[in-house]
């Protein structure tokens, strides 16, 4: 067990010391990864459906701030609309904007947490955003997990219904802006998903705040099981199309990242906590306090002595600076 705590200290020591060299690259992949996805669901954009075009893109998004790599993400969406039917890119325009706006006003910096959720959704995890993100954000934070979560959906949506959507004539604009508008408000499965994640990263923030040992640990494990009892009773129910086995297998794969992200922030040594006592003129405190798992790695200081030649210690040569003698060697 030392040794992986050892290896987390590296890695975290590493990360801090190249993070100007590391940023990027991350950036870079997870760029790419976005508009590879989203040209591979709605690329109706010739133009912009070509490996070098996005290559340029996402060389262009590491080295920009994460809000201008969302805009470029947005960007990509809305061209693609465009190009399907120009109905679509202003039904998108318009859901972007409110989000823009409600994001600017409640969590201007999750830019991250919105980007990270559509990716987990495209692969079929989306289930641990509201795990690993109630451990590290707050209830607002359930704001950017829903909007990763509709843009996921929607861009689904429209791959699904492209077909559907191109049959209606060009010159009925109000039709195709109605059945994108009925598709956005009447969408059961992210309606119902959305809800549920809300509910599951609110009771994860819950009892990971509450003193008792292993909070963090009951919390993930509690969000994960409310989360996969929500859904199936949901689909059971409702009946909004849910895969039951994806809906366990994604749920037990994000309490296994959860868990990776609880080592990497939140490992704590719950052996040696203390329950101190102090006051004031007003008031008693009671503090409970864990300390992190920390190791010490020992610092071992190799000396070589080299015995091949017997010295003696003379005045006035350089050898001997520091000490006003040198060495001579009697062979």
């Amino acid at each position: 067990m030392s040794q992986i705590i050892e290896a987390k200290f590296l890695i975290k020591g590493l990360y801090g010391k190249y993070e100007a060299y590391i940023n990027p690259i991350l950036k870079f992949i997870m760029s790419m990864f976005l508009l590879l996805v989203i040209n591979g669901k709605i690329g109706y954009m010739e133009r912009l459906d070509k490996l070098p075009i996005v290559l340029i893109a996402a060389l262009f998004c590491s080295f920009i701030p994460l809000k201008l790599v969302a805009c470029v993400y947005g960007l990509f969406i809305l061209l693609h609309m465009y190009a399907l039917a120009p109905e679509c890119a202003l039904v998108m325009a318009v859901v972007m904007f409110l989000m823009m706006v409600i994001y600017i006003r409640f969590v201007p910096n999750e830019t991250l947490v919105i980007l990270l959720t559509s990716i987990a959704y495209m692969l079929k995890i989306p289930y641990v955003m509201p795990l690993a993100v109630g451990l590290v954000g707050t209830p607002v934070s359930a704001i950017s997990v829903s909007f990763g979560l509709c843009l996921g959906y929607l861009i689904q949506y429209i791959s699904v219904n492209s077909s559907t959507i191109l049959t209606v004539d060009d010159g009925q604009m109000v039709s195709r802006i109605i059945f994108m508008i009925n598709g956005l408000v009447s969408n059961k499965p992210m309606i119902i998903m959305t809800v549920v994640f809300i509910i599951t990263l609110i009771m994860v923030y819950v009892i990971r705040r509450l003193s008792v040992d292993y909070s963090w640990a009951i919390a993930i494990i509690a969000g994960g099981i409310v989360d996969t009892i929500l859904l199936l009773m949901c689909e059971m129910i409702l009946n909004p199309g849910f895969s039951v086995v994806g809906i366990l297998l994604g749920n037990i794969v994000a309490i296994a990242i959860a868990f990776v992200v609880l080592f990497f922030d939140f490992h704590l040594d719950y052996k040696k906590t203390e329950n101190l006592q102090f006051e004031d003129e007003e008031y008693y405190y009671y503090v409970k306090a864990v300390p992190k798992i920390s190791v010490s790695s020992s610092n071992k200081k190799v000396k070589r002595i080299n015995s091949s030649y017997p010295t003696e210690y003379v005045k006035g040569s350089s050898a001997g600076r520091s000490s006003g003698y040198t060495v001579k060697n009697d062979r």
